[in-house]
């Protein structure tokens, strides 16, 4: 009698698995058109974005902050590396932490950027669903839909943001959710309650999203059904402040509400994003930042910029693009107050929407010409965008080359390789906030490693250093640093009273690793005549030394002061009981302008320095003897000759 009801029993088993199979496939089969277009779409907007993510672009201060702060999350339990002073809200990098913490991200990757990188780019992804999704709702054709999503994926103003860790791209997933919600006709209650809750997280991830509100009110009540617009209307409001107000809450639950002694507040916060930072100037000031972040905007990109601008303009007489098009005029202007400071990341708000507005026009316009109804505006915007795709083809395509084989980030790389190779973990350092994280996690105290910002800013900081910038050894510059405003004295008194011990990349990519002269400039430039004076003339005896063998390019670094102290010293004291060989100086990478701390010996006494690839005994024995401040920091068989390596930031003691 068993068999049978475990027969049944197996039967409704297998029918409940065969159940959802059927439905998914059946999904499948309905939408294998769109499913046709957009996952191609998908695909090669995930190639485009992750394919050497590490390399290009080089990595910036901010991201470096945002990546810092989502770190201290998870790994702090704190809201930022430093002192949180609600300069944005936290949303955007507690998005961030979640996603590296669920999926293991900083542990998977070296660079702390990489994972924070990762993370943004995956809300690009599901904003490239959102743009094709939008762009059907908007009525446009499916070949549309994909090109709209293509150009917001492959433009190379686009792919420059998508891939830098900016809140901007956190948010922007939650903004065209908002706006693909509210265009809801079915269900439009918990469709616009639903519009209302993205907005929030979006201008709760990024706060300049809020220009954008005024826009997605328009097209709510456009959306709105007559009879229950009313409703619908006043519960999207009261989602939209009930989480605005979880903001206020928090700070005023912190005693952060409004500004006391010795304490952050939520209306500082808005005071300096709103009035206190400096002002970009005008577009009549050449060398103004407005006029910096245009540049590089257009170098970019030029054609989605013009392109952008005209399907804005013209998507104001077109009725169903009207609230977007209005959108990306309005926020074009808004760029131009006087007065005003613009983010470089601002950009990244109009981008889907120039997308979506030039692949709906084009849309329309191929369409009435294909039903040869097309007017003179519709045939001339054909003509544009076509002239447009063949300008960008040739542009694109160089861009993304860069993109996806350049490797700009190796001078950030190399100098952070350098400090954890050569600097002691017990120097104090100020950095670029781009390396912040991979130094806390390399072994600095956290309180060792200084955010070039907070010096001047943070009053936690400065009761750290009393002594201000003397208080710190290095500072390692890139662009952000030597282009930051000279109103923070203490870090242009670092960066003026050191000297560079080692530099890579060149021109605005160039990172310089500087250690700081505590006691002045001038001091260091004295000791640095002397010292060079004592490296020519050790040099100038070694070389009259017939017991030294070395080649004549050798025998000038020599001579000119260009060899360490510390190897003059110690080939004088071999030459004291025996012969040497040198068969060179090499020069260590990021070390053009230093002298020369590395030296090969081929042989000692007469005998190798090598055999069989190891060293010899007396090579062992000759560098045993080199102890105390000239112990070398590496001693090796290289090439087969023995390659000694000394600290650098000895020899800067010892040769200034």
């Amino acid at each position: 009698m068993s068999t049978p009801t475990t027969s049944r029993h197996s039967e409704r088993d297998t029918s409940k698995i065969r159940r959802p199979l059927a439905s998914a496939g059946t999904a499948i089969l309905n939408h294998r058109a769109t499913l046709a277009w957009l996952l191609p779409v998908l695909a090669i907007a995930a190639a485009v974005s992750f394919i050497n993510m590490a390399g290009s672009p080089q990595r910036i201060d901010d991201e470096g902050t945002y990546t810092a702060q989502a770190w201290a999350v998870n790994t702090l339990g704190e809201l930022a590396h430093y002192t949180f002073w609600y300069d944005h809200p936290p949303v955007g990098w507690l998005q961030i932490a979640g996603y590296t913490q669920l999926t293991g991200a900083f542990a998977r990757y070296d660079l702390a950027v990489l994972a924070a990188r990762e993370a943004v780019l995956v809300a690009t992804l599901i904003s490239v669903v959102l743009v094709w999704l939008l762009a059907r709702r908007f009525g446009m054709t499916r070949p549309a839909a994909a090109a709209a999503g293509l150009v917001f994926a492959l433009s190379p103003l686009a792919l420059q943001f998508h891939r830098t860790v900016y809140l901007d791209n956190v948010a922007m997933p939650w903004l065209l959710g908002a706006f693909l919600l509210a265009m809801s006709r079915r269900w439009q209650l918990a469709g616009f309650a639903g519009s209302a809750a993205a907005f929030g997280i979006a201008v709760l991830s990024k706060e300049t999203f809020l220009l954008a509100l005024p826009f997605l009110i328009w097209v709510m009540v456009r959306s709105a059904q007559k009879a229950t617009r009313r409703y619908t209307l006043s519960v999207a409001s009261s989602v939209l402040v009930l989480i605005g107000g979880s903001y206020l809450l928090l700070a005023a639950v912190k005693g952060e509400l409004i500004p006391r002694e010795n304490r952050v507040s939520l209306l500082d916060g808005i005071l300096f994003q709103l009035s206190s930072r400096v002002s970009s100037g005008t577009v009549f000031e050449p060398d103004s930042l407005i006029n910096r972040t245009f540049a590089m905007w257009w170098q970019l990109d030029p054609v989605i910029i013009t392109l952008g601008v005209a399907a804005s303009v013209i998507g104001l007489f077109v009725r169903r693009y009207r609230p977007i098009a209005a959108m990306v005029v309005a926020l074009t202007l808004f760029m131009f107050r006087p007065g005003g400071y613009l983010p470089v990341p601002y950009i990244i708000v109009l981008l889907p929407f120039a997308a979506l507005l030039i692949a709906g026009l084009t849309d329309i316009s191929i369409a009435a010409l294909r039903q040869r109804t097309a007017r003179l505006h519709q045939v001339s915007w054909v003509l544009v965008a076509t002239l447009a795709t063949v300008a960008a083809a040739p542009l694109w395509t160089t861009q993304l080359r860069g993109f996806l084989l350049a490797d700009l980030d190796a001078p950030v790389r190399n100098a952070q390789n350098w400090v954890i190779d050569n600097v002691s973990q017990d120097s104090r350092l100020i950095v670029d906030d781009a390396m912040w994280v991979d130094l806390v996690r390399a072994g600095w105290d956290r309180d060792n490693v200084l955010w070039y910002y907070k010096i001047d800013t943070d009053t936690a900081v400065q009761a750290q250093s009393p002594n201000g910038w003397r208080d710190s050894d290095f500072i390692i510059t890139t662009d952000s640093m030597r282009t930051f405003p000279d109103s923070f004295p203490e870090v242009q008194n670092a960066l003026e009273n050191s000297v560079v011990v080692a530099e890579f990349g060149e021109g605005v990519q160039a990172v310089e690793v500087r250690q700081i002269q505590q006691d002045g400039i001038e001091a260091s430039d004295a000791r640095d005549v002397a010292s060079e004076a004592n490296r020519i003339a050790a040099g100038e005896q070694l070389s009259a030394n017939p017991a030294l063998q070395l080649s004549a390019p050798d025998r000038d670094l020599l001579t000119g002061g260009r060899v360490d102290l510390r190897i003059e010293l110690a080939l004088g004291t071999q030459l004291a009981s025996g012969a040497i060989s040198v068969t060179g100086f090499p020069l260590l990478a990021g070390e053009d302008e230093q002298t020369r701390r590395q030296v090969n010996i081929a042989e000692l006494n007469g005998e190798p320095a090598v055999v069989n690839g190891e060293l010899s005994a007396t090579a062992q024995q000759f560098v045993a003897g080199l102890g105390g401040q000239y112990a070398p920091q590496e001693a090796a068989a290289v090439e087969g000759a023995l390659r000694i390596t000394f600290p650098a930031t000895s020899a800067i003691n010892l040769a200034g």
